[in-house]
Order: structure tokens, then sequence, then C-alpha cells
């Protein structure tokens, strides 16, 4: 049986319509799984390149169906991560501001709508199932955990007009104890918080970072004024007095520094969610005497939480995936429904989430090659003795391998290594690679077979595969890997087995072989203006506009050649779906009006670039097919004025907001 699960909005990329607040999410995402395992799944992230993209998954679904050599009309149910009355009540209530809505009586036929418009295909509406949102929250989590019963807790901002749930596993029945509204929700308690500290949506993770940096003594008294514990494992979120915030502190601004007050904020916020989801976990691990937890959902995410969840001993075993967010929900709506229409379907640990882009090792030299003018290449001999070396050596690579994985993380397949031995990596990769802030940890990928030996590892568990435990690290191992071990001693790590990433695990092994140390420093290989990179010339755009030292791909080596910006003038030029080229008419001063020009990101205003008009009569022209080169000879300008426009062009190309690929018919 051949199950479609989907999460995401309904808009297309181009379209400027805000759905973040309709119930259709966020991270839009696909998997197709058949007789309950996955053959392909993606976010749609990677394919149209818009950091935690809420528009239709329609390149994700195609991307699932080619992997599988399938069509639509193989498939038997497609499963959304939302329930059907909650959807319809929002078709409802976005009509009031869309009419062209009108015409769809109710989700069904819209769905059926949208395949139609992507796809060309009409569907049975039947053939659409809906799954409540923390339903598939658990769902995503419980049906790779392999536990046959266990609790779930689910937690994020709201879903479904739910901002948590925990329920009783038992097989294939969720018997859900508990639900919280969304007043009470600690996804938004988290996020009105962040604010005074100049983070938005999706900037929790940095928040994390910046906790052991402060005491969260300090404002103690004060977050604990936020909310009430009360009996049974209930809580109250007093929201309103978040405002009292602005007693400590005004909200800092994007480019201004961190104090020592914004740290023990964060420092604060952490301890408080800790202790109110603490209670919550005793109540219910004392009713249902389950000894096992899973864990989903946003919030759910926070791996600092999770680390002291497992080192508490409160259960002996807890598992969550590394998208344990929305993204997640297309697989966790997929297996609900997958394991309610074939109850006979087994319970199994999935160890990897390797679902996405593959890299076929036969393609890679022809791929690297259109970048000659910009690259040297080399095939390796010995890829893991070889790359070990130069990460010995200091240098910071880039990895591609395999297929991408699924979710927020890079586990081996689309990371950025280096030596986690180097302390000066930790600066150089944040400044000049990841261009984020410079307390920001990194994550150690360690061989399975050693992790005893570098962590403090609670009870029988050896395998974390997907980065969603922060774990210490062994003190007297601390100073010596300084480049992965946080302020207070602790890393977010990543187990790496044989079985399931034998290139992976061949490099850490060549690495260990000859340092003693079976670690490497592992960050997802993107700069903080994109998702991370999904195909071939992802990696190679990301090598180029970055401080990265090598790249390697399947078994070829690329170093930079030392590349001008006219040497941009060869490449072919278009623009994204998803930007947008401005030509304003305003007034300069109190008397007179002139010309702007500028190109802003679609979904993030804040990415703005001013534009010559040179530049805007060149992007305005650009039609994926012409060099820009070319494009600047057809429309007649000067030596002066090509050289203006190829000096704007490295920095546009950093900040994604165009696209220059090799001329492949040359």
């Amino acid at each position: 049986m051949l199950i479609l699960g989907l999460t995401g909005g309904i808009d297309p990329v181009f379209d400027a319509l805000d759905m973040t607040n309709t119930g259709l999410g966020h991270d839009s995402s696909a998997v197709l799984i058949e007789h309950g395992k996955v053959i392909a799944g993606i976010e749609e992230e990677r394919l149209n390149r818009i950091k935690h993209s809420n528009k239709i998954w329609a390149s994700s679904v195609r991307f699932c169906l080619e992997s599988a050599d399938k069509s639509l009309d193989d498939v038997d149910a497609i499963a959304f991560y939302a329930s059907e009355d909650f959807l319809n009540n929002t078709l409802k209530k976005f009509r009031l501001t869309t009419p062209l809505l009108n015409q769809f009586p109710d989700v069904r036929h819209l769905y059926q709508y949208l395949f139609e418009r992507e796809f060309g295909y009409q569907l049975n509406p039947q053939i659409f199932r809906f799954v409540h949102h923390h339903v598939a929250h658990a769902a995503a989590s419980y049906y790779l955990s392999g536990f046959d019963r266990s609790l779930v807790f689910t937690i994020d901002g709201e879903g479904d007009d739910v901002s948590a749930m925990v329920i009783d596993a038992n097989g294939k029945n969720f018997n859900v104890l508990g639900t919280k509204s969304v007043p009470d929700s600690l996804g938004h308690f988290y996020l009105n918080v962040i604010a005074f500290l100049g983070y938005k949506d999706f900037d929790e993770y940095k928040v994390m970072g910046l906790a052991p940096y402060g005491d969260p003594a300090v404002y103690r008294q004060k977050f604990n004024r936020f909310y009430e514990l009360l009996p049974d494992g209930d809580y109250t979120i007093h929201q309103h007095r978040i405002m009292d915030m602005y007693e400590l502190v005004q909200p800092r601004g994007r480019d201004e520094p961190f104090t020592q007050v914004h740290m023990d904020i964060a420092a604060a916020l952490q301890e408080a969610l800790e202790a109110i989801v603490f209670h919550i976990l005793r109540h219910f691990r004392q009713l249902t005497g389950h000894s096992r937890l899973v864990i989903s959902g946003g919030v759910g995410q926070n791996s600092s939480m999770n680390g002291k969840i497992l080192c508490s001993g409160l259960f002996e075993d807890v598992f969550l995936p590394s998208f344990a967010g929305d993204s997640g929900c297309a697989y966790g709506a997929a297996a609900y429904v997958a394991h309610q229409m074939q109850p006979e379907l087994p319970f199994a640990r999935v160890a990897d989430a390797y679902w996405g882009t593959p890299i076929h090792d036969d393609e890679v030299g022809d791929a690297l090659a259109a970048w000659h003018a910009f690259l040297h290449i080399e095939k390796l001999d010995n890829r893991s003795e070889q790359v070990a070396d130069l990460i010995i050596d200091g240098a910071v690579i880039g990895w591609v391998q395999g297929r991408s994985e699924f979710g927020p993380r890079a586990l081996g397949n689309r990371s950025i290594l280096a030596d986690p031995r180097i302390a000066a990596h930790k600066e150089t990769i944040n400044a000049m690679i990841k261009m984020r802030e410079g307390y920001r940890p990194f994550a150690p990928s360690i061989l399975e077979e050693r992790v005893r030996d570098f962590f403090e590892v609670p009870g029988e568990h050896a395998d974390f595969p997907f980065m969603s435990f922060v774990l210490k690290v062994k003190p007297e191992l601390r100073e010596q890997l300084p480049a992965i071990t946080h302020v207070d001693g602790s890393a977010r790590l990543q187990t790496v087995s044989r079985a399931t990433n034998p290139r992976y695990w061949e490099l850490i092994d060549a690495f260990g072989s000859k340092t003693g140390m079976p670690i490497l420093l592992n960050t997802s290989f993107n700069n903080n203006a994109e998702p991370i990179v999904d195909s071939i010339d992802d990696a190679v755009v990301c090598y180029l506009t970055s401080g990265l030292d090598y790249l390697v791909v399947g078994d070829y080596l690329a170093r930079k050649k030392d590349w001008q910006p006219e040497d941009l003038a060869g490449l072919i030029v278009s623009l994204p779906k998803a930007a947008l080229l401005i030509r304003e008419d305003r007034y300069v001063s109190h008397s007179e009006r002139g010309f702007s020009y500028a190109l802003v990101w679609n979904y993030d205003s804040a990415r703005r670039h001013a534009l010559s008009e040179v530049g805007y009569r060149v992007l305005q022209a650009a039609d994926g097919e012409r060099s820009v080169g070319q494009l600047m000879f057809i429309l007649g300008f000067s030596t002066e004025q090509q050289a203006q426009f190829l000096a704007e062009l490295p920095g546009l190309w950093s900040d994604r907001l165009l696209v220059l690929h090799p001329d492949l018919k040359r």
C-alpha cells in the first residue's frame, strides 16, 4: 500500500500570500511510504531554496513519486497533518479575505483542485485522509522509535487549536490523556520571550545555545511569575505578564551585541521551560507506568531539554527524530494512516533519515566539470584517508555524499566538517562560512562504537543518530575537543553507524586512526541565507561564496580557482521565483523625485539589496538562457557600467537573491 504524507500551505512559491496563520503551517514537505517503509521524503525548502518554506508541496511530491517510479494513480491514500474539521473551519475563515476560495465547498475539493492545478491530474476527493496535527506529531516519532508501547508527549506552538498533547500509546491505539490549549502554548511562551532578545520564529535553537552563558538564578523570580504549576501535571502560562520583560531589558536590535542580561534571560527561559516539562512528565510517568518516552513537536527539538530528560532517569529510554517539527508530520500523517489501514505492519526502530536527493557517483565528475572556470577538480584514490589528512591539516570541508537528509539537521551527507581539536574553528566557521552569531556551538559526529569513551552516556544508551540530545563531554577530554564542547561542557552529539552511513563512518574512522579522536565537527552545509544544500550545484555555489577550503562530492575533491567578479560574466543568470525586482519612483528630497532599484526576498523584507540602474536592467532581462556578459552586451553597457554590475554580483549571489550557473551547452 502506497501512502503520501504532506505538510505545508497551498500557494505557489512566487505568491506573496501570507498563509502562516491559517493552520497550514510551515516547513512544507512530502514523504512517500510503501507498506510502512519510507521510499522517499524531502522538505520543500531543499528544492525551492526558501528556508522554512510554507509554500505548496508540489516539488516535494514530484520528487517522491519520481524516486519511486510511481504516479499519482498508484497512490492509495494522501494524508495531511491536520484534522478535516479544523481545515474546513480554516477555509471558511480564509474565504473572508480571499474570495477565490469561495469556489471550494470544503477542503477535500480544495486539495482536489490543487493536485489538478499542479499535476494535471484529477483525484477522487475520498483519497484524502486527515490526521490531527498533534497525532501526526506523535506518530512521526512513535512509529520510528520501534516501541510497541510508550508515553508520547507532543509540544509546539499550535496546531489544530492545541499546543501540547499527552498520549498513552499501546500498539496502534493512541489514548489521549490530555491536551493544552493555545493560550498555554509553551512554543508561544518561548517566542514571546525571545523577541526581547532580538529573535523571531525559527530562532529558538539559537537561544538554546545562548542559555549556557547565563545564570538562570538572576531572573528566576521574574520568570516564576510567567507560569504556574498546577496539580495532576497541569500548568498555566500568564502570557500577559511577559510584557514585564520591559522592566529587565529593551528589545535587542538585530545588529546590537549580546549582553550578560540577554544571556541570563536565555538561561532563565530555558530553566522555566524545563521546569514545566518535567512537571508534566513526572505526573504522566507515574499515572501510566510507561518506562519509555517519545517526544515530538517543534519545542520537542530543544535538545538541551531532551538531554536532561534522558539523563534524569525518569525514563529508561527516550526517542525523537531530528525532524520532530512540522516537516516530520508528513511522515507522521502517512505512518498513522498506514498503520490504521494495515494493522499488521510491524514496529521497527529507524536509524537514519537519508530519504532525499541522491548523489550518484557516475554523475559527479560531469556536474563538477561544468564549473571548471571556478574549480580545480581531482578524483581521489582513497577518499577517507586523503580527506582526513586535509582536515588534520586544518582545512574546513564541504562534504556531499549519497541521499540528502530529511529534516533540518545535517547528519553526514550534506555537512561542513572540521577538526574538533582546533578551537579557532568555532570562530572561523561561524564568521566566514555560516555567517552567524559567534557564540553558536557545533555538533560532534562520533563513531557509534566509541561514544562512551568520550561522552557521559546514561543507562544502556549507545545510539544517538538524529542529533537530538545534548550530553556532557567527559571532563578530562573537554580541553582536547574545544571546537565542539560548549561553554557548559556539553555537546549535541550524533553517533554514526557503519551500517547506515559507511562513507561517513569510514572518514571518521580514518581521522580517529590518525589522531586518536574518532570525532568530527559537523554542521549543516549552508550559509545563513539558504537551507541546507541539496544538489551538487547547491554545494558548489555555497562553496564558492563561503570561506570553505575544499569541497568533496563523491570521490571528487574540488578547490577554488582564484576567480574574480568578472568571471561571473560567463554564467547564466536568472531570478529565483521568490525574488522581487523593484523599481520605485519616490521623493528623494522635499522637492525632488527620483528612481531607486532593489532586489528583495519575497518572504523576508530584511533581505533587501540596493541595485544600480545597470543591475536592475540586467536582471529585468535575465531569462535563464543568456549569460551575464551576453545581457550586458545586448543592453549596450559601457565598460564602466559592466564593471559596476559585476561588482554588485558577488553580494547578490552570496545572499541567494539570484541564480548563476554554467552554460551547459558550451
